[in-house]
């Protein structure tokens, strides 16, 4: 008898409920308010809550949206800024089987209607900053959810448009209230919204076993260790924070609240609280570095930072370090639960010079912990490409840390899982120690008689030249060579340079054909993650040429 015939361990060895449990991030907090009651959970100016408060309030949330009928496949957004608010929502709502929506708090109202409506959002959780913009997208969507209100003592102004505010309706809850994991891990958690910047906004479904692992490889791929102190810069309704409400739960750490991302903020909150772990995209870096020398001083403690969103100059990387702050690069998008890959550090790399570890750090780097696959490969046939930090192809993954898909569209969530792989739509290089470079977005790429110019490598000169402050480079329709580069460029404060300076200094730090042939000198259009809108670049450029 063959073992294809009889395999005794498929006899009798069945999952059970002894032996197996659905994934979710919800059993982080039951078990760290468990196990650590009294450590501090959230901190937001005056108000500290330890983890058995903060667990209470979850709970309470799940039970008051239970009682007002909310379950399974409904759909609770919640409209603000980093608060405590928004972290609970990320337990209470799916505690009560509901899907968390976190609305981007830089849309418009027109935008927001859209979300509302495509999303089905039975409950909008909104703060007074933004109770104007929520009560007019309610109206050009023509809903009638029930309108729960955030009245957050650090903002002054904005009305009260909802029932009754978050803190009454948590205490119609029950602190006790009996929640219970999921019955399939597949069950949706979140739904996240892309940006939308050509057309409307895809709508992203998470799982709670992503979720589970993604928060579980943020901390191992950070080694975040025991009772990380967390700061909030980056947004909770980008990609969830990228799962980092669920990490800290796991971590037993301290969520520090920020409601605006201000440099001088930042670094009190650093100081005074001793934060030692924050995360934010390469602009938000820069602003650090480029902050008074006063603000930064008195920091005595290690401060990990981790970076994505675009491609970080390795100047803005180089500026964090000479500042002692350790920064890890990741990157993902909001299809894979943020980051899914790392830049993993290695020991040998200790030892070179700072320009040298800044440039290895700039890399996107390898898959984090717990995705099953990353490669570079053609778009078409899916042939890997060589490991020779040459040849380009497109930046493709697989396993848990992809999401379900688009809600409501199943054509284009089938094409970007074609062939067994997410297509992320960037293009990269894989390195011979297996690390990928991104060198642009597949529509970023300009083509120059011929020759194939990475806007990224453009600009990582361009942030090198010591009046710089921020730049992007678009492709600029040009008669003789098809598409030439033209830089968009901010000046440090009081900086007096010229277009000519910056042509010629970027001929002297690159192959002269790749140097922009324009330079516009301005400030430049974000998305609301911080992210700079090379698509309007692009128009501004081929419109004045």
């Amino acid at each position: 008898m063959t073992t294809t015939d009889h395999n005794p361990y498929m006899l009798g060895l069945d999952q059970n409920p002894a032996n197996f449990a659905t994934l979710s991030p919800l059993s982080f907090i039951a078990r760290t308010a468990a196990v650590y009651p009294e450590r501090t959970a959230v901190i937001h100016n005056q108000v500290r809550r330890n983890w058995a408060e903060t667990y209470s309030r979850c709970c309470r949330l799940a039970s008051a949206l239970s009682q007002r009928g909310i379950g399974k496949g409904d759909t609770v957004a919640v409209m603000a800024p980093n608060l405590p608010e928004v972290f609970e929502a990320h337990f209470g709502v799916p505690m009560a089987g509901a899907v968390l929506n976190a609305l981007n708090i830089r849309l418009d109202a027109e935008a927001i209607a859209f979300i509302l409506q495509h999303g089905e959002a039975k409950v909008v959780i909104v703060d007074r900053e933004f109770s104007e913009v929520i009560d007019r997208a309610i109206k050009i969507a023509r809903i009638n959810p029930i309108v729960i209100d955030i009245d957050d003592a650090s903002y002054e102004g904005g009305n009260l448009i909802g029932e009754m505010d978050y803190e009454a309706f948590i205490a119609s809850g029950d602190p006790e209230y009996d929640w219970a994991l999921p019955a399939d891990e597949w069950d949706a958690i979140t739904l996240n919204y892309t940006s939308g910047t050509t057309g409307d906004p895809k709508g992203v479904v998470y799982h709670h076993r992503g979720a589970y692992l993604n928060a579980i490889s943020n901390v191992v791929s950070w080694n975040m260790g025991d009772g990380p102190v967390y700061l909030w810069t980056l947004p909770m309704f980008h990609c969830n924070g990228w799962c980092f409400p669920w990490s800290i739960a796991a971590a037993a750490g301290v969520s520090v609240c920020l409601r605006h991302v201000r440099a001088d903020d930042i670094y009190n909150l650093i100081k005074e609280e001793k934060v030692d772990h924050f995360c934010g995209a390469p602009i938000v870096l820069n602003m650090l570095n480029n902050a008074d020398s006063e603000l930064k001083a008195g920091i005595e403690h290690q401060v990990k930072v981790m970076t994505a969103g675009a491609a970080p100059p390795a100047a803005v990387i180089e500026g964090m370090e000479k500042m002692g702050f350790s920064v890890t690069h990741v990157y993902g998008l909001t299809e894979t639960y943020g980051p899914c890959v790392v830049c993993a550090w290695h020991d040998k790399w200790d030892d070179l010079p700072i320009e040298d570890k800044a440039r290895l750090k700039s890399r996107q780097g390898v898959k984090a912990p717990m995705l099953e696959g990353l490669m570079v490969a053609n778009p078409t046939t899916l042939e890997p490409v060589p490991q020779d930090g040459k040849t380009i192809g497109e930046i493709m993954m697989r396993g848990n840390l992809v999401m379900k898909g688009y809600l409501k569209n199943p054509t284009t969530t089938d094409k970007s899982f074609e062939g067994g792989w997410f297509h992320s739509g960037d293009l990269a290089v894989w390195h011979e120690d297996g690390y990928v470079e991104i060198k642009d977005r597949s529509k970023d790429i300009i083509i120059s008689g011929g020759e194939n110019i990475s806007s990224i490598e453009v600009e990582d000169v361009l942030y090198r030249h010591p009046q710089v402050m921020e730049a992007a480079v678009v492709a600029q329709h040009d008669e003789k060579w098809g598409e030439v580069p033209c830089a968009f460029v901010t000046l440090k404060a009081g900086a007096e340079v010229s277009e000519e300076d910056i042509i010629q200094f970027c001929r002297a730090n690159m192959a002269r054909f790749k140097a922009p042939k324009r330079v516009v000198f301005c400030d430049l259009p974000k998305t609301s993650t911080g992210k700079i809108q090379k698509f309007v670049l692009r128009t501004q450029a081929n419109e004045t040429a």
